[in-house]
């Protein structure tokens, strides 16, 4: 991600102020025992609420337009043929792993446990009101036999009006499709109107995620206030089984897929992706790493050239395991932490809502924020908890954008075992690649 800055300090920084801020003056509201006024804590659940509203009035033109824009841009897809569908289908399933590593965990581990059930519930039906156009809408139990059919919007500007987040997202992901199978000039200049649909949405959620600060303060505050102490030891719970899944991935799963699929030593492959490791790490932006992650992969790992910066350009924006993984993390924690009991079919949902979510992501400052807000609200969590996350999000975006970025080369040297520079046509428009910043 970007570090968008305010008055010349980094975004992240005031958001940690603003967390700092939140959770002290709440955590002293708590132990004192002091009750705030009335029309105060009506002004603080408001900001949060305002900021809530606005993620949520641009998540689903910004998840369609990048989701189908994503998909076309595989264009791509038609000229690479094999090569484009075999990043397709790794992206899915390697996403797919992902996010039932980290569900896996928090299943296991129950980070968000332990809190006081009757003040979760107190919280719960105050989220439940703030979001009330979107939790009105979402299903409240989920039965297997109408799942899948569910999937299938009937009518897509029906399933929009009542954000239902999943139909319209596969209507997104089939869209997306088509436009490849139908390529041609208008099809290229309805391509060029969603990327432009994703940019506008993009600078708008920037601008958003610019009240951040103050939202996060406000969040934060009326969190802290009910549950004092409690929510210091569910957060760091929250971050040690969100770490602990993104490295299973990172150390476990990744060396297997370059070993059994790539055909490639993993020990070879860790030596090639040192310097792009620790640039995405350190830079917390897939942008600024794309051109080193280019490079690591054509000098060090010897992986054909068009193909490698193919899979890497697409995989930056569509091959984002690391956020996947997170979001499906972060929901469950948060589902655990107010007491909803999650089902099998709904932790389905957020896991294909996380898949899919992964390749239509904002490439912004907590770019992944309006897919967790609208994820909690289809399965009924109060979105405010959002807050409750954003204190730790910079270490956690540094963690997982190692992971998207490490991702991309697994993906470029698994994609390109068996295959050369011939297999890519010449004049393949690929997509330019990003300067580092």
């Amino acid at each position: 991600m970007e570090t968008t800055k305010r008055g010349g300090i980094p975004l992240y920084l005031w958001m940690l102020l603003g967390f700092a801020v939140g959770m002290g003056g709440g955590l002293y509201v708590n132990l004192m025992g002091l009750e705030v006024l009335p029309w105060v804590m009506d002004i603080i659940k408001s900001v949060g609420q305002i900021f809530l509203r606005l993620l949520f009035m641009l998540v689903l033109p910004l998840l369609f337009a990048a989701l189908a824009v994503g998909v076309a841009e595989m264009g791509d897809l038609k000229s690479l043929g094999r090569v484009g569908f075999k990043t397709l289908v790794f992206t899915i399933l390697v996403s797919a792993i992902a996010v039932a590593i980290g569900l896996g965990m928090v299943n296991y581990f129950r980070p968000g446990d332990g809190v006081d059930p009757v003040l979760a519930q107190q919280l719960l039906a105050q989220g439940a009101e703030g979001a009330s156009a979107i939790v009105g809408n979402a299903p409240k139990s989920i039965e297997a036999g109408q799942f899948f059919l569910d999937m299938i919007p009937s009518n897509v500007f029906t399933a929009a009006a009542e954000n239902q987040i999943l139909p319209v997202m596969i209507f997104a992901l089939i869209f997306g499709i088509g436009m490849v199978m139908a390529k041609s000039p208008a099809t290229d200049a309805l391509q060029h109107t969603l990327q432009g649909l994703f940019e506008v949405m993009m600078k708008l959620i920037n601008l958003v995620i610019k009240l951040a600060p103050i939202a996060i303060a406000a969040l934060m505050f009326n969190l802290a206030a009910v549950f004092g102490w409690d929510l210091l030891v569910r957060l760091g719970a929250y971050a040690g089984v969100a770490v602990g899944a993104m490295a299973i991935h990172m150390f476990i799963v990744y060396p297997l897929l370059v070993w059994i699929f790539g055909g490639m030593n993993p020990l070879k492959f860790a030596n090639g992706v040192r310097e792009p490791f620790v640039v995405a790490f350190s830079t917390a932006s897939s942008n600024a790493t794309l051109p080193i992650a280019i490079k690591a992969a054509e000098e060090k790992l010897k992986l054909p050239r068009r193909i490698s910066r193919f899979v890497l350009t697409v995989g930056a924006t569509a091959n984002q395991n690391g956020t996947a993984l997170f979001e499906g993390v972060t929901v469950l924690f948060l589902a655990q932490f107010f007491g909803v009991d999650l089902n099998l079919q709904q932790q389905l949902v957020v896991m294909l809502v996380c898949i899919l979510g992964g390749i239509g992501t904002a490439g912004v400052p907590a770019g992944s924020l309006p897919v967790i807000a609208l994820i909690l609200t289809m399965v009924g969590v109060p979105a405010e908890g959002i807050g409750l996350i954003l204190g730790v999000d910079r270490f956690l975006d540094m963690c997982r954008t190692t992971l998207n970025v490490t991702g991309d080369l697994v993906a470029a040297t698994v994609v390109s075992r068996g295959e050369t520079d011939a297999v890519v046509p010449d004049d393949l428009d690929l997509p330019e690649v990003a300067p580092a910043n």
